[in-house]
């Protein structure tokens, strides 16, 4: 009787073993494979930080551009007196090339002079020698303590000249700004086209790199206008 019972014992759990699960297993049906890897959505739009880069990288580019601008424009001599004329002007101090508006005090004591005293009286000769070969014409007066510059009159064929700098510095000025603009309203478009950008974010993009073009021209515009006003002022 009691080896009767054994064997039916040990049919009834063979037959059920299957409902039992052992503690800390994971029962895997191949109906049903576990993936092994996570699938992540990507964001669908660009979020507003990514688009204020691509409008601050515009805009750092512009200035960029504008500092230029400015310093171009002052390197062109009027018949006025000007410590900015002198800018671009490097003299030999000690081995090393270095801007003599670092070098010395430019000042102007009046309207058609310069005067440059340096800081160090043994740069003199280095810095008149840097004046007469920088190539803008002018002829500096040593005294041994200080360099005087006379600026002579512009004649009105000079004058036309220079109207032309003036207008074509401004051109180039207003080519590199709207390339600048060309340039990130491509990539706005591309990220809009790729599904990275939505079509709201895109049109404010464009618009707020399109401000600051306008802006900027009209900076140049108001820059070289005053530049002019030098050139042509007796």
């Amino acid at each position: 009787m009691n080896i009767l019972l054994g064997i039916l014992a040990a049919s009834y759990y063979a037959s059920n073993a299957a409902a039992f699960v052992a503690p800390n297993h994971v029962a895997i049906h191949s109906h049903s494979p576990i993936s092994l890897h996570r699938h992540i959505t990507p964001p669908l739009h660009m979020s507003q930080e990514e688009m204020d880069l691509i409008t601050m990288d515009a805009e750092e580019r512009m200035d960029k551009t504008m500092s230029s601008l400015v310093e171009n424009l002052a390197t062109i001599r009027t018949g006025r007196a000007n410590p900015n004329m002198l800018d671009r002007v490097e003299a030999d101090y000690y081995g090393a090339m270095t801007p003599i508006n670092q070098m010395a005090t430019i000042s102007v004591p009046s309207s058609q002079q310069l005067q440059i005293s340096p800081f160090d009286k043994s740069s003199l000769t280095d810095i008149e020698k840097a004046i007469i070969y920088s190539g803008l014409g002018f002829t500096p007066n040593n005294d041994g303590s200080v360099i005087r510059i006379n600026i002579p009159q512009l004649t009105e064929e000079r004058r036309k000249e220079l109207l032309k700098q003036c207008k074509s510095i401004g051109e180039e000025a207003k080519v590199a700004i709207r390339n600048i603009r060309r340039d990130g309203v491509d990539n706005i478009k591309k990220m809009e086209k790729n599904g990275d950008l939505g079509k709201d974010q895109a049109l404010d993009g464009i618009d707020a790199i399109q401000k600051s073009t306008d802006d900027h021209v009209k900076r140049i515009d108001e820059t070289v206008a005053k530049k002019e006003k030098e050139v042509t002022t007796l």
